[in-house]
């Protein structure tokens, strides 16, 4: 029994290893000094809805490795940015980072003390440990997005942007329909860098009720 599971182990890991040899967005990613390829859907994101500025106010939640930060302090020069997340990361220049769940009140008092006033974009990549069952993955995933929005209406100013990671699924519904309780604006967009059998998807929110 115990051999056939680490060859199950082996074979997932040599997948998983040969998805990341054969990745354009894997190797465009060490080729640029970027810690994820997922910096590049931020990218794209931020293409397509123009909410990264150079004089805003940021919160990047669940930050580690570090992408998005390395992102958004390319563009973000004159604002402040905070990341949060419940892994270390490696410094990121120009970054206030706070080690620490997102969801504990104590670290959204640093969070409104370092700001001292309503932020301009709250973003997510957060997404929950995949089990490899999809119905499971997509609403531990959605229980984050939730919860990101949440936190996004307090922290952020009238026409702020509010954007996060969810995988596509059954609670996908909830997800809309709290957010459109939120905001005015509310589309989903799914990158070209984000894998086209991955149902992740990105849900793009503006301007509070």
């Amino acid at each position: 029994m115990t051999k056939i599971i680490n060859k199950k182990l082996k074979n997932s890991s040599r997948h998983w290893i040969d998805r990341q040899i054969n990745d354009r967005f894997v190797k465009r990613a060490q080729t640029e000094g970027l810690r994820s390829r997922s910096a590049f859907k931020l990218i794209e994101l931020n293409d397509k809805y123009k909410f990264l500025k150079n004089d805003i106010n940021l919160v990047d939640l669940g930050s580690a490795p570090g992408g998005w930060l390395q992102v958004a302090t390319k563009i973000v020069k004159k604002g402040k940015i905070v990341g949060i997340d419940i892994k270390p990361i490696e410094k990121v220049k120009e970054v206030e980072f706070i080690l620490g769940d997102f969801l504990d009140e104590l670290n959204q008092k640093k969070i409104n003390l370092f700001f001292n006033k309503k932020v301009d974009v709250v973003m997510s990549d957060m997404a929950s440990n995949t089990t490899g069952n999809k119905d499971t993955d997509s609403y531990r995933t959605g229980e984050l997005c939730l919860n990101a929005i949440t936190f996004a209406q307090k922290m952020l100013q009238e026409e702020g942007f509010f954007i996060s990671k969810f995988f596509m699924g059954s609670v996908f519904n909830e997800i809309e329909n709290s957010a459109k309780k939120i905001f005015k604006d509310v589309v989903k967009f799914k990158p070209r860098s984000s894998r086209k059998k991955s149902p992740e998807l990105f849900i793009i929110c503006k301007n509070l009720k």
